[in-house]
């Protein structure tokens, strides 16, 4: 993951980039911190399918129920690690990257690999 601050020089048709921060973050981490913490949980707590189909309904995901209950046989069969993106379903999925800048180099698979100080 870049992290930089662009300036736009409009006159000339250029652009100033300055990289902040540069992040690794290994693929089994970039799943959504909520949905996954959530996952995580219901699962410590001995849940089943249908408790799992109720929480991808409540977190309002695009599935019908073949594909919900597919979905909650995989997740008890391989359950997730903990993801650290937040993902924004609302129209379009967007990645938010708040937690990971925070969490560089203290989590294991996120790695802080440049730093602007």
């Amino acid at each position: 993951m870049f992290v930089y601050d662009k300036l736009d020089h409009h006159d000339n048709q250029t652009a100033n980039l300055k990289i902040l921060n540069v992040i690794y973050v290994q693929s089994e981490k970039t799943a959504d911190f909520q949905m996954t913490r959530g996952i995580r949980e219901i699962l410590h707590n001995e849940g089943n399918v249908d408790d799992l189909i109720a929480f991808m309904w409540d977190r309002n995901l695009p599935v019908d129920e073949i594909e919900a209950i597919n979905i909650a046989e995989e997740i008890i069969a391989n359950p997730p690690e903990l993801g650290f993106l937040t993902i924004s379903n609302a129209l379009q999925w967007r990645l938010q990257y708040r937690r990971v800048i925070e969490r560089a180099g203290q989590e294991d698979g996120i790695i802080t690999v440049y730093r602007f100080e």
